[in-house]
């Protein structure tokens, strides 16, 4: 008989053969679709329970990450190598056969593991992983692939996690069709997780769509049925005879006067010279992520007052003024934070530094202003920009009323400018997201701005020593200076007691660009100019503005 095609998810279709052959043990499937017999397909005994647990005959995942990285890859003389059993489809994706797998009916999951490798290797070293024994997990409707993760960088072999969870599966209307291989599920949508995106690069976002993925599994013999315990009769519980409960009179609520409500206050702008203030903003979380990751291994310093927090960094000592009838504010803050990767030989070949940050706003436009600096990381030439124009501000109506002498903004959603997207090449584009930025400024001498500055426990960079943040190994870490090192993992333990610094030749150090991948990734030409693209197959380097600094 013809196998019935079915439009429902992966454990549902298993669970649906699972209850249809409890009486002959759940089938294979025949090339023309019928029924294959298998050794425990004799009748049940009667009254014998059902199968519980079946386990997986064979199967195959095919997979291939994301198309645009392994065309990075393979495009700009690198490698993806596989090994272990992984073989490549004619489509470029990769086909890892099954190991081991079981179906649970009563909890409909499935939980399987394949044999298989690859090795993705480019830009002299730079970018290193290796990903295996790949597990796909599912329950119901939802699901999630695992992978164990070694990533290899300027000579250091760290092993960043086992079983780290790469992707999410979508099962919704995922229609089996039946053959002599078992049920195969093809184009199950995947999308990243939090936890990939140190691994291959800050472009990459959480809940990013990446390659769809096929399944095809043959369940087999049953395990175990299951054993139901001994179920006791119910014991009723004594009755108690009904108690009536004294009556008391009620009582009458005393009346108490109308009270007039209190009046509301209402904030005023005010007119003046900004005499103190801070800013607190953290550039964009998974680039701080990427910087003390498996990948760079680096660091982040602080200096010239400011300071690491749980959201990213502080800057200080606020100067400017504030025009209530103008309904505008300009204030710039002291401090600079300073990003590194990538060391080879002592030397760092990430590194970029922002400083001078000042914020300029109009009713509720704004604009986010720094000095930027940065290092070719193929030729260690220094660029520079006075006063870029980086990031553009939405401000709420009504902000910039000062209250107790304070005007205070908060989580002001900041968006990249184009002038802020050349910098970076190309990476990062106009109009995408960064962290949002908050501020208070003093118009009064004596009045308390609010609490922050230097704490820990950021997994994404933004925390660790008073001077600046990083990892080696694992999240979190202790604080020895004023500087934190890169490691295995994001976080880490503090280091050292850098704070900040110069490239040679007297220019500000900086860093690369932001990392980018898919297609995002520039044109040849580009990436020449630009110099090593690293973890999602994006280059590091920042454009020259239109003002020069020296090389380094």
């Amino acid at each position: 008989m013809a196998a019935t095609r079915r439009p429902i998810a992966l454990a549902a279709a298993v669970a649906t053969a699972a209850a249809l052959g409890a009486t002959f043990a759940l089938p294979a499937f025949a090339a023309d679709g019928a029924r294959a017999e298998t050794a425990a397909d004799a009748p049940a005994a009667a009254g014998a329970p059902a199968p519980s647990v079946f386990n997986l005959e064979s199967g195959t995942l095919d997979w291939g990450f994301k198309k645009t990285f392994r065309d990075m890859i393979e495009g700009r003389g690198g490698s993806a190598t596989l090994a272990d059993g992984a073989t490549r489809n004619a489509d470029g994706t990769y086909k890892f056969p099954l190991d081991k797998g079981e179906y649970n009916l009563g909890e409909h999951a499935v939980t399987s593991s394949f044999k298989g490798s690859v090795h993705y290797e480019a830009h002299s070293g730079i970018l290193d992983i290796k990903l295996s024994d790949f597990k796909v997990i599912t329950a119901g409707k939802s699901g999630k692939i695992t992978v164990d993760v070694v990533s290899k960088s300027t000579g250091k072999e760290t092993v960043v996690d086992e079983d780290l969870p790469i992707a999410t599966l979508d099962l919704t209307d995922r229609a089996p069709s039946n053959g002599a291989e078992g049920m195969t599920f093809t184009d199950i949508p995947t999308a990243l997780t939090e936890e990939a995106v140190g691994v291959f690069g800050p472009h990459y976002e959480a809940g990013q769509a990446v390659d769809p993925l096929t399944l095809t599994v043959k369940p087999g013999k049953p395990v175990k049925p299951p054993v139901d315990p001994p179920v006791d009769p119910p014991v009723d519980p004594p009755v108690d005879p009904p108690v009536d409960p004294p009556v008391k009179p009620p009582v009458k609520p005393p009346v108490k006067p109308p009270v007039k409500p209190a009046p509301v206050e209402t904030a005023k702008p005010t007119s003046g010279p900004v005499v103190d203030g801070t800013l607190d903003w953290g550039l964009k979380k998974s680039f701080r992520s990427y910087v003390v990751g498996p990948i760079a291994q680096g660091k982040v310093e602080t200096s010239d007052g400011a300071t690491a927090n749980a959201d990213g960094y502080r800057f200080t000592k606020a100067t400017g003024h504030l025009d209530a009838e103008k309904n505008s504010l300009d204030a710039q803050f002291q401090g600079k934070v300073r990003f590194l990767g990538h060391e080879t030989a002592g030397a760092y070949k990430l590194d970029l530094s922002l400083s001078n940050l000042k914020i300029d706003i109009q009713g509720t436009k704004g604009t986010l202003v720094a000095d930027v600096s940065s290092k070719d990381m193929t030729s260690g030439e220094v660029d520079t920009s006075t006063g870029l124009a980086f990031a553009d501000l939405k401000v709420p109506a009504g902000a910039l009323a000062a209250k107790e002498g304070i005007v205070t903004l908060k989580d002001i959603p900041v968006t990249l400018t184009e002038e802020g997207a050349e910098a970076f090449i190309g990476q990062y584009h106009k109009g995408d997201e960064l962290d949002a930025l908050n501020a208070a400024v003093s118009l009064d001498k004596d009045a308390t701005l609010p609490p922050g500055g230097s704490s820990g426990g950021s997994s994404g960079g933004s925390t660790g020593g008073s001077g600046s943040t990083g990892g080696s190994g694992s999240t979190g870490g202790s604080t020895t200076g004023g500087s934190t090192t890169g490691g295995g993992t994001v976080g880490g333990s503090t280091t050292g007691g850098s704070t900040g610094g110069s490239t040679t030749g007297g220019s500000v150090g900086g860093s690369g660009a932001l990392a980018a991948t898919g297609s995002d990734v520039p044109t040849g030409a580009l990436i020449g100019a630009s110099g090593l693209v690293v973890a999602a197959g994006a280059g590091l380097v920042i454009a020259a503005r239109r003002r020069r600094g020296t090389t380094a």
